[in-house]
């Protein structure tokens, strides 16, 4: 039990010892994120569906003096996650520590989004995250402590404009449910689950849909109190502070990071 005073503040950010699993971080956000709590002092598991793109991350989270593992997964598949798991549970023998960041979007108008489209973004976005919290859920419940920090967004809370995204804008809002609902379930246990939901971020994937529509960059812009995009580490430190232990008594939480959008 924390005794108030006890410990010191800035102490309670320290991960020294604690293994982090990481999906999709092995670019991006994930990467990012990866690295915060490499720096922290986490011993890091970088599950990706890019081989080439997780060992590289994994070689540079050794390069920050972590041990670090990469494992091929596809969270699409609950028996590929279930592997990702046992995995890092050989290396490491926990985990203590699990971010569920890999997700896609894919912009259509909702009279036309077709089919695959739509099942890809929830299978991804949704039965991806669900699989991992119940795969790496399962150990941590066993161990009586964990902390799992889903990557949700804004576009859970809000409806974005001008890009039509109905899939990705719903299966972000199941992902900030779903963190509720493993939140209430799991807290006697010992298990914390939390949220993060970005706003416009200059990751890749942003960058990308710049790219093909500039239009919409002007719009997000005018639609954000502080005029401008958030950097990957800005999301990685929110990340950190829910996985930590300064964060203790936070659980059911969605922390959005979005440069004050929703607040309009």
């Amino acid at each position: 039990m924390f005794e108030p005073g006890s410990i010191a503040v800035q102490n309670r950010f320290d991960l020294t010892g604690r293994v982090a699993l990481i999906t999709g971080g092995g670019r991006g956000i994930g990467r990012e994120i990866a690295r915060t709590l490499a720096n922290a002092g986490a011993n890091i598991v970088i599950a990706e569906l890019d081989a080439a793109n997780a060992e590289d991350a994994a070689n540079e989270m050794r390069s920050l003096g972590s041990e670090a593992l990469s494992v091929q997964t596809d969270v699409r598949d609950p028996q590929n996650v279930e592997a990702m798991t046992q995995a890092a549970m050989e290396q490491f023998g926990r985990i203590d520590i699990l971010v569920n960041n890999a997700g896609i979007a894919r912009h259509f108008p909702a009279e036309d989004t077709p089919d695959e489209v739509w099942l890809d973004v929830m299978n991804i976005n949704v039965n991806g995250v669900y699989w991992c919290c119940r795969s790496v859920g399962r150990r941590m419940l066993q161990h009586g402590s964990g902390s799992i920090v889903n990557i949700a967004s804004m576009s859970g809370s809000i409806v974005n404009n001008p890009q039509p995204q109905a899939a990705y804008n719903a299966s972000k809002a199941a992902v900030i449910m779903l963190t509720k609902s493993l939140a209430a379930e799991w807290a006697s246990r010992g298990v914390r689950v939390n949220s993060v939901s970005p706003g416009y971020t200059a990751s890749e994937m942003t960058r990308q849909a710049i790219s093909r529509v500039p239009d919409w960059y002007k719009v997000w812009m005018e639609m954000t109190p502080m005029k401008r995009m958030g950097e990957p580490v800005e999301i990685a430190h929110a990340v950190w502070f829910l996985a930590s232990e300064a964060a203790s008594f936070a659980t059911g939480t969605d922390l959005i990071v979005d440069g004050g959008y929703t607040a309009w």
